[in-house]
């Protein structure tokens, strides 16, 4: 028969065997930066008032292969990769093509998407558009920290480039006449424009996008643990078709 102190002793190391277990197979929480405003890759949903999406539900799918879990946190698209470099959050999930420049400051994941800029016009406007030089001399538009407002400013030939908190500022200044065309995510204009948004602007079906990427998962440089869960968990969902599922839940095909 075990004396009392035996029983104490041995409840201790047991409560301490079961702590240091969880400790070490507890998964890493991950903070994830995401917009509100890149229906449909990331939006806030009204109802719930949680940010939901295509590139939501990927990360959290990545992060339930690859071993961590997520916590999603509402950002402003110029304010991400700030965010993320000052630790502020671990990981961007958005609409942000991976571009040389902004290499130098973040690192990238494999590719979970690929996509190129959308022009949008007037609805009654029926040049047919097929490069930017078609807008030599105008005034156009491009939402702040994307890749098309660089594009714009390096192409020059514009009588004004202005630049937009978000898709639907840009759409709206344009139905209003104060600019003559606007630069966007294309799967991010299409959908919006596909739920009766905005009747009096469109896409072009003519213009021919120069500046295609991949969007994939960001991080800081030098976490190249994270990096390897990331990728394992990309090439997981890749592997068992639960990305291509996403993908077509949000009609990205």
């Amino acid at each position: 028969m075990q004396k009392p102190f035996q029983v104490l002793t041995l409840m201790c190391a047991m409560a301490t065997g079961l702590m240091v277990s969880a400790s070490v197979t507890a998964a890493p929480v991950y903070k994830v930066g995401a917009t509100a405003t890149g229906i449909p890759f990331t939006f806030l949903d009204i109802k719930s008032g949680n940010i939901q999406g295509m590139m939501v539900d990927a990360v959290e799918a990545v992060g339930k292969a690859g071993g961590f879990d997520t916590e999603i946190q509402q950002t402003t698209f110029a304010a991400l990769i700030p965010s993320l470099t000052s630790s502020k959050i671990d990981l961007i999930s958005a609409a942000m093509l991976k571009t040389p420049e902004r290499e130098k400051v973040v690192k990238y994941s494999d590719p979970i998407f690929s996509y190129g800029e959308g022009l949008i016009v007037k609805a009654d406007d029926a040049k047919p558009y097929k490069s930017m030089d078609d807008l030599a001399g105008e005034v156009v538009g491009a939402q702040v920290g994307t890749v098309f407002l660089d594009a714009l400013n390096k192409h020059g030939g514009f009588k004004e480039v202005r630049s937009y908190d978000s898709i639907p500022d840009m759409m709206r200044d344009l139905s209003l006449g104060r600019i003559k065309a606007a630069f966007g995510d294309r799967p991010i204009i299409a959908y919006q424009l596909a739920q009766g948004k905005n009747q009096d602007v469109k896409l072009s079906d003519t213009y021919v996008p120069v500046v295609m990427g991949d969007v994939c998962l960001v991080m800081r440089q030098g976490d190249s643990e994270k990096l390897a869960q990331v990728n394992r968990g990309i090439a997981a969902i890749k592997a068992d078709g639960s990305l291509q599922r996403i993908i077509e839940k949000w009609k990205l095909n």
